[in-house]
């Protein structure tokens, strides 16, 4: 890719002419996959544009992007960058309120939201951000009897750029050429587990430098095929179905709902995959729940060959020398057992997938790994535009994120954090200098608050949040996300917020994953009214004290963190929700707020008491508030001491 084609509509050009018939996005609609090329998109891209200059939108303003991943959402965001504007992509099911700081804090005058849901909530908030003047809709159900003066449809919008155009023909060209490498290209607001959420600015050169280091390191081309199916105001959406799109010229294809992403992907067939943790472990627990219902034989074919894949199936992936008799049972295991589980999980054509956002669980990343499916493990972050450390083919390690690719320098302070220097670092915080200068330090090294090691193979390890990582009052290694990831990795446990730093032992609460947990005591023919009352079942703590011990067996025959065995656990009466605080609207937990919010019962897992009376208020997504009383259990953890680790586990 010639170096002078160095920003996004420049990108759009060079593949309107040099693959201009190729598929560029795909969308499921009415149960079609309808197609638009490179051609058409710039088309489309250009009526946007002149539609947006028309409508008063110039250079250097702010538009937000909300909904879920639409061609025209990805079209409105070069269109934008078109005009040298800055697209803000929101998270599209947060509530109206959340969105308030972004608006006000980037003085935004122009919106295009999907649908009516983003409408309601973009009306709702006019009065806070009086500047908001135009909101443009992609669906118009529901929004035929609308009559307030800031909305217009799309097709509006780009009739009204037709004109434009035809009355400015040279003016499009004349935006884009205007345009440079250094020019803001986005603004992502970090989710952030405390304060505000802070606007993390990057360039077209910082994204596209980042999009090529990754697309380089993995020979991508534009024969792949991506599902784009996370929020787009994630950084790592943008990156693989935007930036790598328009620096490799694959194609996109946009699922038709979020209930139909798995239908989708069986559908499509993607070649490139991404997904954080939290979906790998979904995907597990739905196969753990179908091998649950299949009969006695499918069973037991899937238990055998399954051993065998853990045995000797990353190997096999990893080219390495395995048994003649062992590959050959592997091979009759892929007619049986491993190509219908990929199929059923849409992954039959996928070349690479990565996981990323938060570690997984070592069990989680070799199972799927040892069903041939080539997962790896990148580390980066939204101020990095993703890529700093990726896998390299056949150097895969369940526990490390691989080394740093070409052109990114990383090191680790004394204490042990990890700095990283990139071409693809972000330019700043918006309108915030203080963090800024928080983050990156006078030598332009950017302190990304992670706490890792280089091993002896040159893979980095990252071992926690760096404030997260603490110690117990005997000195003991206490790493939270170390102890979560493991207990995630059993299809039971949806969530589990470790605690025990400066304490004299480590406590635990947990979230059952209500499907998982609910076949299960089906099975044993359990009645439960609802998550509340199965949640506090005597026998549904006894199978999460199996989980934890089985864990606690794993950690004992660790030295370094051995005493940081789960001493005692609570099953909590609800799931930890975005819309209560309590997560990241990626996910992420927010540890401080639980602890926090959870005080009482954090005070009762310490104090030794059997039992504690909790109510709570939860809100709902519409914005309602209910309340929950309930009384939970609390029970001590099965743990092992080192020497004996192996043979219970």
């Amino acid at each position: 890719m010639a170096e002078a084609i160095d920003t996004f509509p420049r990108l759009l050009l060079h593949h309107a002419k040099a693959r201009g018939g190729r598929p560029a996005i795909r969308e499921k609609s009415l149960g079609i996959w309808q197609t638009t090329t490179w051609s058409e998109v710039l088309t489309e891209v250009r009526a946007i544009a002149c539609g947006l200059a028309a409508e008063g939108f110039r250079r250097g303003m702010n538009l937000a992007i909300i909904g879920d991943n639409r061609p025209r959402l990805y079209w409105s965001t070069t269109a934008v960058q078109a005009l040298g504007g800055v697209p803000v992509t929101l998270y599209q099911d947060a509530a109206a309120a959340e969105w308030v700081f972004v608006f006000q804090n980037t003085e935004i005058e122009f919106a295009i939201a999907e649908n009516q849901e983003q409408v309601d909530k973009l009306l709702e908030i006019c009065p806070q951000c009086p500047m908001l003047k135009h909101i443009y809709y992609d669906d118009g159900r529901g929004l035929r009897h609308y009559q307030q003066p800031e909305l217009a449809s799309f097709e509006k919008l780009q009739a009204a750029g037709r004109d434009y155009d035809r009355a400015n023909p040279n003016f499009f060209q004349g935006e884009i050429d205007r345009g440079t490498a250094t020019d803001v290209a986005a603004m992502f607001y970090t989710s952030g587990t405390t304060g505000n959420p802070k606007g993390v600015v990057h360039t077209h050169q910082s994204l596209l430098v980042a999009a090529r280091m990754g697309a380089e390191w993995e020979k991508l081309g534009d024969q792949e095929e991506v599902l784009a199916y996370l929020p787009m105001a994630w950084i790592g959406q943008n990156i693989f179905s935007y930036a790598q799109a328009y620096v490799c010229g694959f194609c996109v294809s946009c699922p038709e709902s979020a209930e139909t992403v798995t239908v989708n992907m069986r559908e499509i067939g993607p070649t490139y995959y991404f997904a954080p943790p939290r979906v790998f472990e979904a995907l597990l627990t739905q196969i753990t729940i179908r091998m649950e219902d299949a009969g006695w034989l499918k069973r037991t074919l899937y238990r055998y060959f399954m051993a065998l894949a853990v045995r000797v199936g990353g190997r096999i992936l990893d080219g390495e020398s395995v048994a003649v008799a062992d590959r050959v049972l592997y091979m009759l295991g892929n007619v049986f057992a491993y190509g219908p589980l990929r199929n059923a999980l849409g992954m039959s054509r996928i070349k690479l997938a990565y996981t990323a956002g938060e570690a997984i669980g070592p069990d989680l990343f070799s199972f799927y790994r040892s069903i041939g499916v080539n997962l790896k493990q990148l580390y980066g972050s939204t101020e990095t535009a993703v890529f700093v450390c990726v896998q390299p083919d056949h150097q895969v390690k369940a526990d490390t994120v691989g080394p740093p690719v070409p052109g990114v320098e990383l090191k680790l302070t004394a204490g042990g954090e990890v700095l990283i220097k990139s071409p693809g670092l972000f330019r700043e915080y918006y309108k915030n200098p203080s963090a800024t200068a928080e983050a990156k330090n006078a030598e332009g090294w950017f302190m990304t608050g992670d706490a890792g090691f280089i091993d002896k193979d040159g893979h980095l390890k990252i071992i926690d949040r760096a404030k997260d990582v603490g110690k117990l009052t005997d000195g003991t290694l206490f790493a939270p996300k170390y102890l979560e990831n493991k207990l995630k990795f059993f299809p039971y446990i949806k969530e589990a917020v470790a605690f025990g730093d400066q304490r004299a032992a480590v406590c635990a609460t947990v979230n059952i994953d209500m499907e998982a947990v609910g076949n299960w005591a089906e099975k044993r023919n359990l009645s439960y009214a609802g998550y509340v009352d199965l949640a506090s079942r005597d026998e549904v703590y006894e199978l999460i004290g199996d989980c934890i011990a089985k864990v606690n067996a794993d950690i004992a025959a660790e030295s370094e963190i051995a005493g940081s065995q789960i001493k005692r656990f609570l099953i909590l009466h609800k799931q930890l929700e975005a819309d209560d605080g309590e997560l990241t609207r990626t996910g992420k937990v927010r540890r401080g707020h639980v602890g926090e919010k959870y005080a009482a019962l954090i005070d009762a897992l310490y104090g030794g008491k059997a039992m504690v009376h909790v109510e709570a208020q939860v809100r709902y997504e519409d914005g309602r508030t209910g309340s929950i009383s309930a009384d939970l259990k609390i029970r001590d953890a099965k743990t092992f001491p080192p020497a004996a680790a192996k043979k219970a586990a």
